[in-house]
């Protein structure tokens, strides 16, 4: 059994964009999406606690997908809801980088 065949969701990574410049002159950021309907699974966690910055966040997903361009500043859109990146963990077999494992909370 090969390990993409465990990846049995799909999910879109959306990466902030500058976006357009208002009346003001000001840029209005917003999010675009950078990987459209790629594989992935994920988990809920069991009280996994992650420190972003100075404040410790309880994960509310974990998400694995293949060795993918994400990084902890990305949104993740899966089954309509949408998740912040607190952690992308690169896992690796004895060659090269296999998957990643990203823990993540839900947007509110």
């Amino acid at each position: 059994m090969s390990y993409t065949s465990l990846l049995i969701n799909t999910c879109t990574t959306q990466r902030k964009h500058p976006g357009a410049i208002d009346a003001y002159g000001t840029p209005a950021p917003g999010w675009a999406n950078e990987l459209v309907n790629i594989i992935c699974r994920w988990s809920t966690p069991s009280n996994r606690e992650i420190k972003v910055g100075a404040e410790v966040v309880i994960a509310d997903l974990i998400l694995f997908v293949e060795d993918v361009d994400i990084t902890v500043q990305d949104r993740v859109v899966l089954s309509a809801e949408t998740y912040e990146v607190l952690a992308v963990i690169p896992r690796q077999d004895s060659v090269s980088g296999h998957h990643k494992e990203c823990l993540m909370r839900i947007v509110r």
